[in-house]
């Protein structure tokens, strides 16, 4: 299962407005793909469906999808948003990670 803060459902209820997408009836897709300074980097985007494989969860009024396959990197993980100056943007707080690089978007086990 993956949590999502409090800012991070802000900004993504405004992100997903803008590009068409409701908070209360679609979907974050949160996956992890081959590549970034670490190896694993982590990738987010919205979604108006899901697939049968995919499992489903829902934290502070967010509905995530995740692919199978990303499921075991992913367990545990709080998606923060950092803004301001210095801010990363999302960031996320993963237990799994045993590494991460400096920019805290791709991480190894």
């Amino acid at each position: 299962m993956i949590k999502v803060s409090e800012t991070a459902k802000q900004k993504l209820k405004a992100l997903m407005a803008e590009e068409g997408f409701k908070i209360d009836n679609d979907f974050v897709r949160v996956g992890v793909k081959s590549g970034g300074c670490s190896g694993l980097s982590y990738d987010l985007n919205f979604d108006k469906n899901h697939q049968e494989k995919d499992k489903v969860f829902e934290d502070n009024g967010v509905k995530i999808v995740i692919n199978k396959s990303s499921f075991l990197y992913l367990v545990g993980t709080t998606l923060e948003y950092s803004g301001g100056l210095n801010g990363k943007g999302f960031v996320f707080n993963n237990p799994n990670a045993q590494r991460t690089c400096g920019c805290g978007e791709s991480f190894s086990l």
